[in-house]
C-alpha cells in the first residue's frame, strides 16, 4: 500500500497531498463532523470509536501504519458515525475525496487496493459483530489474542511477540467486556504459561496452543 502513495503513482496530485501530525491523545475527528476527508496512517496508531447509548466507549478498530479510514465518504456518508483519536504521536496523509475519487478513476492500481482496504475492513467488522453475539467474553478475549499475533506479531523461535500491546481498558473496549474480567482472563492465561505481557508488549508461548484453546471453548 505504502508504495501507492508516492509521487511516482501519485504523479502530479502529489503536490496536493495534505500532511499532519498528531500528539498523543489528540483528536483527529470527531462524530458528526463532516465526511470530506480520507487519511492514510504513515506513521503512529490510530483508534476509531463511539460511545454507547449508556455512554460507554465502543472501539471499532486500532489502525496501524499502511491503513486507511475516514473512508464512508466515497460511500455516501455525510458525517461522521464516530471518533478517530491518535494513541501515539501520529503522522497522517489527508486527502479530499474528490482527490481520491480522481486517483482512483486515473489508477486502477489505486482504485483496486483502495477496494481491497475497505473490503476486509467490512470483513473483521462482520466478524467483530458475530463474535459479540455468539461468544461469550472469554472467547472473545482469547480470539483478539490469537487475531493480534498473527496479524501484528513478530516470530522470535516459537514465540510471537506484539511490540504494542494494550491496555486492558482497550482490550475491554474492543472485545465488549469489563476491565476485570479482561485481567482475570489474562492473569489465567499467564499463570498457565500461554502468554506473558507487560503494559508495552504481549508475548505468546505458543500461538496454535492459544489458537486450539479458542476451539475447546467453542465445543
Amino acid at each position: 500500500m505504502e508504495q501507492l502513495f508516492c509521487p511516482v503513482k501519485m504523479g502530479e496530485q502529489r503536490h496536493n497531498l495534505d500532511t499532519r501530525m498528531y500528539k498523543k491523545g489528540e483528536f483527529i475527528y470527531f462524530a458528526q463532523d463532516a465526511s470530506n476527508k480520507i487519511y492514510y496512517l504513515e506513521s503512529g496508531t490510530v483508534k476509531i470509536s463511539s460511545y454507547s447509548d449508556d455512554g460507554r466507549e465502543v472501539i471499532k478498530a486500532i489502525l496501524h501504519p499502511g491503513e486507511i479510514f475516514g473512508e464512508l465518504g466515497l460511500l455516501g456518508a455525510q458525517t461522521r458515525g464516530e471518533f478517530a483519536q491518535a494513541l501515539q504521536d501520529t503522522a497522517l496523509c489527508v486527502m479530499n475525496l474528490e482527490m481520491m475519487r480522481n486517483l482512483m478513476r486515473d489508477y486502477k492500481e489505486f482504485g483496486l487496493e483502495i477496494t481491497r482496504l475497505i473490503g476486509n475492513k467490512l470483513v473483521k467488522t462482520q466478524r467483530r459483530l458475530e463474535s459479540l453475539v455468539f461468544k461469550d467474553a472469554r472467547m472473545r478475549i482469547i480470539e483478539f489474542l490469537t487475531d493480534l499475533a498473527a496479524e501484528r506479531g513478530e516470530r522470535l523461535g516459537y514465540e510471537i511477540l506484539v511490540r504494542e500491546f494494550f491496555t486492558h481498558q482497550d482490550i475491554a473496549n474492543l472485545t465488549g467486556t469489563s476491565r476485570q474480567t479482561v485481567t482475570t482472563v489474562l492473569n489465567e492465561l499467564r499463570t498457565g504459561n500461554l502468554i506473558y505481557f507487560t503494559r508495552k508488549k504481549l508475548i505468546v508461548r505458543d500461538l496454535k496452543k492459544l489458537e486450539a484453546l479458542t476451539r475447546i471453548v467453542a465445543s
